[in-house]
């Protein structure tokens, strides 16, 4: 996994037991997963003074009341944006046998260009098809969040929730779709305001299977 977030499995109390099987044995909850990002290295005073030198050598000077928190105020921002919050991959046992496409669609997304360090921001739809177990709707927003909150390029960002989900959900095919502006483009260089950037990454059947892909792709909004 790129850009140093981690994912490590739970340290959980002792699970307790469901109802029994048809066997007449109990049935244990699987464990969740602890995503986490690796914190090591985070130096706030160090990206303060570091701050303050890349605004002077900018020509910006820190020294009146307004400014003089500046160089804080970014090293707070930035760790911020680089800092995803730990979340818990809880999945159920798929009882139902449900195998129809679930999709939470207009994730807000929003991230840091890594050739600039300057955000773009958008929205994510994140869908599969169930396997042998569902996952909690909250958790597709949260593992956006997780890779995100990194420097990206939406190309590797969309591949990464895809394969991430595909590795730990086991289902039978995973879509992610990603639309954003970034204002490494619209605020600078070309300057091309309102240009927005797609990108797709399909897994499993909704990569083989037309009618499936048509779904999604459908459901998402986007032409077929």
């Amino acid at each position: 996994m790129n850009q140093t977030s981690t994912a490590t499995a739970q340290s959980a109390p002792p699970r307790q037991a469901t109802a029994p099987d048809d066997a007449g044995s109990p049935v244990f909850p699987a464990p969740a997963l602890r995503v986490v990002h690796d914190t090591d290295g985070v130096d706030l005073a160090a990206a303060e003074r570091a701050a303050g030198q890349f605004l002077r050598a900018l020509g910006i000077g820190t020294e009146s009341e307004s400014l003089r928190g500046t160089p804080g105020r970014m090293a707070r921002a930035y760790a911020e944006l680089f800092s995803p919050r730990p979340f818990d991959l809880t999945t159920f046992p798929n009882d139902e046998g449900y195998d129809e496409l679930v999709l939470a669609r207009g994730i807000p997304l929003r991230s840091v260009c890594e050739h600039h360090l300057l955000p773009f921001v958008g929205t994510a739809h994140v869908g599969y098809l169930p396997g042998g177990r569902i996952l909690g709707l909250s958790k597709l927003a949260r593992v956006v969040e997780h890779f995100a909150c990194r420097p990206q390029v939406q190309e590797r960002l969309t591949k990464q929730v895809a394969d991430w989900l595909q590795t730990h959900l086991e289902p039978k095919g995973v879509g992610v779709v990603i639309e954003a502006e970034h204002t490494c483009m619209t605020l600078r260089g070309v300057r091309a305001e309102g240009a927005r950037t797609l990108t797709s990454t399909l897994l499993g059947t909704l990569r083989c299977d037309a009618r499936s892909r048509a779904e999604f792709l459908s459901l998402t909004g986007l032409p077929r």
